[in-house]
């Protein structure tokens, strides 16, 4: 087998790769999504030129809402310089000739996996968040059958079973990432993979979020001005990571999300985790101009 019998001349393919029935059906269940939030939406996963579970859920919705003038910012776990988060927004560029940014303030679109940036997002913006497991309730109950019934019937016992035994056997709600949240009084959703210091970034928020798992076939979303409350009992606050006093040993800032970086000799350094917060707060070091916005998180405490 040559390489030539594996390639075929260039064909001319429709506008942000995606075909036109995809996308309608993307918005249909874009706009369900938005109508009843936090409930998923089942639709059918085109294939993509990605490995399913690298982001293929957040790839088509931002190809499917993403036009000539809308700029596109991708975020990986905060970085704009990952590889993944290179490649998706390259791709995105290339189908659908929109212009690409690393800054939150000038970003129409936001694809981001495992992160919400530290800078809050306004009203005319979107942020599309991969989802690997959308079930918030597998769990405690595997099978996907029963559980959408439990949903239907808003039956969560058992998720604050599980946060109650959690509670009871180390002192504390164990749970990290994708901390289960209770969205407009009625579902119960994960919001993606995201520290809990990123939950609150969702409550009441200006902007539309939209989380599309592509290898389960699952879409929900939360509105803007929604409530997203954690799961938490009266007397057992939610905590977020306490990174409220730790510094970023490349910019100095303070008060935000880290990621700990081990050292040779046992010890840790710490990087502030959206990276180009990070580079804002260089460049204004250095006496550039730099807008920088306004952020969610104030010496470690939430500010709204």
């Amino acid at each position: 087998m040559s390489l030539s019998e594996l390639t075929k001349p260039w064909e001319a393919m429709s506008y942000g790769f995606l075909d036109a029935s995809a996308k309608r059906e993307l918005r249909r269940k874009m706009i369900k999504a938005v109508a009843v939030p936090g409930c998923q939406m089942p639709y059918a996963s085109r294939e993509v030129p990605m490995a399913r579970g690298w982001g293929t859920g957040g790839l088509q919705v931002s190809l499917t809402l993403v036009n000539p003038e809308t700029t596109v910012k991708v975020i990986d776990q905060g970085a704009d310089d990952s590889v993944n988060a290179a490649s998706i927004r390259r791709f995105i560029a290339r189908v659908a000739g929109a212009p690409v940014t690393m800054d939150t303030l000038q970003a129409d679109l936001i694809q981001s996996r495992h992160r919400i940036p530290e800078e809050i997002l306004s009203e005319d913006q979107i942020l599309v968040l991969q989802v690997p497991n959308p079930e918030p309730l597998r769990p405690v109950q595997p099978n996907m059958s029963i559980a959408r019934q439990m949903h239907a019937d808003a039956d969560y016992g058992r998720m604050w079973l599980q946060l109650y035994e959690q509670i009871v056997r180390s002192g504390r709600v164990m749970q990290g990432a994708s901390y289960p949240s209770l969205v407009h009084g009625r579902h119960i959703m994960t919001p993606s993979p995201i520290p809990r210091w990123d939950v609150p970034k969702l409550h009441m928020a200006k902007h539309l979020t939209i989380l599309s798992a592509g290898r389960e076939k699952r879409i929900y979303a939360v509105p803007p001005y929604t409530r997203v409350e954690p799961l938490v009992f009266s007397d057992v606050p939610y905590r977020v990571e306490d990174h409220g006093g730790l510094t970023c040993h490349r910019s100095g800032t303070k008060g935000f999300f880290m990621n700990e970086i081990p050292q040779d000799g046992g010890t840790s350094t710490y990087e502030v985790s959206d990276s180009e917060w990070g580079v804002k707060a260089i460049r204004q070091r250095d006496g550039e101009g730099v807008i920088k916005g306004e952020t969610w998180y104030k010496n470690g405490e939430m500010a709204q």
